[in-house]
């Protein structure tokens, strides 16, 4: 029996947020039974932890599809449950991922956790042509008209990349149609794993919808690793006020499917340039089980 946990991460709130799989024990699991144990918890995305150090912990993600590289908001639901399990007390800690070392920080207060905040991987950016602005329009089901000529649409990645899609504002984001299947194959043909809409709804803050049926997430609730890129994107933009060297904003996600969450963003820029990307939140555990070898959801 494999124990597991299942925390909603970017929120206090149980049920809100973005779902996670946790699995802090994973060391005799073949890479077929991840498979088999992201598929029956159907999270968007469940990290397995494969070995368990004290300054350093190796893991893998699995979507209840695929594995992929890195996972902004399960990194942060591993940090939870690190914490409240007594293995991680605030100490320097770094996640060995596909993508690369991930080192986490841990905000507490009167010895109860908070926070989890990740420094992401590199920021990287390859323009869009604009050509490409119309087909991602009618993928997204709006008049290209209503995609915003004055900020970036651009694939960038801190850990996995995403195409990015700026909207004139929130309402048509909420009111989106989009098309999955084209969505995936636009996704592949740009060689991102999802296309990522977003609207201002301020100077430092955004709204966003993530749709990823490339990755096997018809749309993921909130996305911690796509929430790092675009802040680092809109930084290096000129787009964000960048105070003391660090441009702060907060992305809202998930109202549309009814699991509203918030990922907090600081760029650490010198001059134009994204020195560093962390992304932090706050996660709550749902609940804890036990999966037998073969078990799915319904047996």
């Amino acid at each position: 029996m494999i124990a597991y946990s299942e925390v909603s991460a970017f929120t206090r709130t149980p049920g809100q947020g973005n779902r996670a799989g946790v699995v802090l024990d994973a060391a005799g699991l073949s890479e077929a039974e991840m498979r088999e144990l992201a598929a029956f918890l159907g999270a968007p995305e469940t990290v397995f932890v494969i070995r368990l150090g004290r300054s350093a912990v190796r893991v893998r993600y699995f979507t209840p599809t695929q594995e992929v590289e890195f996972c902004g908001h399960a990194t942060l639901a591993l940090g939870l449950m690190l914490a409240q399990s007594g293995h991680w007390r605030g100490e320097a800690l770094e996640l060995e991922t596909l993508a690369g070392r991930v080192p986490l920080r841990l905000i507490s207060e009167a010895g109860v956790p908070q926070q989890v905040w990740m420094q992401q991987q590199r920021h990287e950016v390859r323009p869009l042509p604009t050509t490409l602005r119309a087909e991602l329009a009618e993928a997204l089901g709006i008049d290209a008209r209503m995609i915003h000529r004055g900020l970036p649409m651009a694939a960038a990645s801190t850990g996995l990349w995403s195409a990015f899609v700026p909207l004139l504002d929130p309402m048509i984001l909420d009111g989106l149609q989009p098309d999955l299947e084209q969505i995936a194959m636009l996704s592949e043909a740009l060689e991102v794993g999802s296309v990522y809409a977003y609207a201002p709804m301020g100077v430092n803050r955004l709204a966003a919808r993530d749709f990823a049926p490339a990755l096997g997430i018809p749309e993921d609730p909130v996305t911690g690793s796509a929430g790092g890129a675009l802040m680092a994107l809109l930084a290096q933009g000129g787009r964000l006020p960048v105070r003391a060297g660090r441009a702060c904003g907060v992305i809202y996600q998930g109202h549309a499917l009814g699991t509203p969450g918030e990922v907090e963003v600081e760029v650490e820029m010198r001059g134009d340039a994204v020195v560093a990307v962390h992304v932090g939140g706050c996660a709550v555990l749902e609940r804890e089980g036990l999966w037998k070898r073969g078990a799915t959801r319904e047996g």
